[in-house]
């Protein structure tokens, strides 16, 4: 195994490109063990090349077709991660689980609309949209202090 590392103060977020010529045993316990070493580093996929993703970049995490998705303004990646495992390695200041398949970071949110009756709108800096289940209300409205 050959392993480079080139420093290029003009890259915007660490990169990490495993390329080999199939996907073997070795390549994916590669790539689990740098996802899963730090539980600080969190690694989002996109095809076959691995970001280490910025927490501070995410928007949102949601969960759709049994993957789980972190979401910039750049760009989606695919987390290995469920968001339970998600939602106890976040600051919990900072991220919020709204429903059974969404955390969101309030950071990254605009505004809150709460003139639905039962849920709440949630309208991202980006000009994104979401809703917060009704099961999650009362715990958004508490970390608001509304």
């Amino acid at each position: 195994m050959h392993i480079e590392v080139k420093i290029d103060a003009n890259c915007p977020e660490t990169r990490v490109t495993v390329i080999a010529s199939e996907m073997t045993d070795e390549v994916s316990e590669l790539v689990k063990k740098i996802s899963e070493h730090d539980p600080s580093i969190l690694i989002g996929f996109q095809n076959s090349e691995a970001f280490i993703l910025d927490r501070d970049n995410i928007i949102r995490f949601y969960a759709s077709m049994q993957k789980v998705f972190a979401v910039t303004k750049e760009s989606e990646y695919i987390v290995r991660l469920k968001l339970y495992e998600l939602e106890q390695a976040l600051c919990s200041s900072r991220f919020v689980r709204i429903s059974n398949s969404e955390i969101i970071n309030l950071q990254k949110v605009a505004k809150f609309d709460l003139s639905l009756s039962g849920t709440i709108y949630v309208k991202f800096k980006d000009g994104s949209a979401t809703y917060a289940s009704r099961r999650y209300v009362s715990k958004i409205k508490q970390i608001l202090g509304i």
